[in-house]
């Protein structure tokens, strides 16, 4: 089994090592030492980076057959080739280990700012943390707790996690036997055998774990929540530690000055003018929707007068532009609006390819509108569309707007023979 350096010392970046295997994983190069300080992957903690002499490390992981920590390597090996050796990165036995300390030093502030907010969530809002997650672009933990969490829970929280901080308190690692976990008031018990790994933030927190952490707590720097969400039965948070927050932070002050600079006000004021906004562009749509319900009425009013007459009944048949600003469905209730009207209305983009259909009438006109739309859709292949008697519409793919043509010039046969048929009678 490897030595882990890590667990011992987070802060050692150079290490020596003897390569004790070599294998391969997912088409790269990988070797087992027999000590190493590079951190793999597991209880939410992502994988260390560095280099085994001038090698990149691209991942760490551990094998689950006897928990050897596996180093995979940049370099791919060469498909065509059956001699691993002949084509390994790293052919020395003996190796200098670097870790990326930027990368390494990240983890360690985000996972020791994880303890620490979880344990300000059970002392705060009696909730606790079921899971936790770190990548590279955020820091989540999931929280049960037996009330939903409000605005004032998550800054209860924030602030008691970074007086912690601020009070730059220790933070200590020690094995404990099964036989003495009674006397350690962890967070929770982990089902495991042997001795434990407890990380301690003092007079604070108690933690099993076996990762990467900071010495003290004020290498934390800050927390910072940016954002919390329900997930069913768990509130899932987002936070930022050290120099993530610091980085978030910076952009959203940047971000915050332009926009503020962009309404002329200071950024106090800038919940001020994005409400005086908001309600200016509602006054706005309420002044475009009447003035187009209007323009439609005018437009409905010139189609119906230029549709022929047949049985009494106008049948305005017409495929309308794909630019067009009218709401079609306004458009077909001010058409049908008026006694004895059939309206057959298509249109179509061939930028998407597709076309829709809009089929209505009058009260007064006894034509079912369903069976014309289905079988307009169907001319395009695509047997989809239903509504009601009254109205209905349905559509399809195109590869020309003259295949609209076409399936309106087919319903409008079909709506001539009925009414004509109904006049004949």
């Amino acid at each position: 089994m490897t030595e882990r350096l890590y667990y011992h010392d987070a802060y050692l970046t150079q290490f020596t090592a003897r390569v004790v295997e070599r294998t391969t994983f997912q088409q790269r190069p990988a070797v087992v030492l027999d000590r190493t300080a590079f951190y793999p992957t597991s209880g939410g903690q992502p994988f260390d980076q560095g280099t085994l002499n001038s090698t990149k490390v691209v991942d760490v992981m551990v094998r689950e057959a006897d928990e050897a920590v596996l180093h995979v390597l940049e370099a791919p090996l060469s498909a065509s080739s059956t001699d691993h050796q002949e084509n390994e990165p790293l052919s020395d036995v003996k190796v200098v280990g670097k870790i990326d300390w930027e990368r390494r030093f990240d983890h360690m502030q985000q996972h020791t700012g994880q303890h620490i907010l979880s344990q300000a969530f059970i002392q705060t809002a009696q909730a606790q943390t079921v899971s936790f997650h770190l990548s590279s672009e955020n820091v989540t933990i999931d929280l049960s707790a037996p009330q939903t969490l409000s605005t004032a829970d998550m800054d209860r929280a924030e602030r008691l996690a970074n007086e912690i901080v601020w009070q730059d308190r220790p933070v200590s690692v020690r094995s404990v036997p099964p036989s003495a976990l009674d006397d350690v008031p962890l967070r929770k018990t982990p089902a495991v055998s042997g001795d434990v790994r407890v990380v301690k933030v003092a007079d604070f927190d108690w933690s099993a774990c076996g990762g990467t952490h900071v010495g003290r707590t004020g290498e934390i720097g800050m927390i910072k929540i940016v954002k919390w969400e329900r997930r069913g039965d768990e509130t899932r948070v987002e936070f930022r530690c050290g120099r993530r927050a610091f980085c978030d932070y910076h952009d959203k002050n940047r971000m915050i000055n332009q926009v503020a600079a962009g309404f002329n006000v200071g950024y106090w004021e800038l919940d001020q003018a994005v409400d005086r906004l908001v309600s200016e562009i509602k006054a706005l749509r309420a002044n475009l929707r009447k003035a187009n319900q209007e323009l439609t009425h005018y437009e409905a009013a010139e189609m119906r007068d230029a549709a022929p007459v047949i049985a009494g009944v106008r049948l305005i048949t017409q495929r309308l532009p794909e630019d067009t600003a009218i709401d079609i469905r306004w458009l077909v209730h001010a058409l049908v609006s008026e006694p004895s009207v059939v309206t057959l209305l298509g249109i179509g983009t061939l930028e998407q390819s597709k076309a829709q259909f809009y089929f209505a009438r009058s009260s007064d006109v006894e034509i079912d509108m369903v069976p014309l739309v289905r079988d307009a859709a169907k001319t395009l292949g695509a047997p989809r569309g239903g509504g009601q008697p009254d109205f209905a519409q349905g559509g399809g793919p195109i590869s020309d707007l003259q295949q609209i043509d076409a399936a309106l010039e087919q319903a409008a046969q079909a709506v001539t023979q009925q009414l004509e048929g109904t006049r004949a009678k």
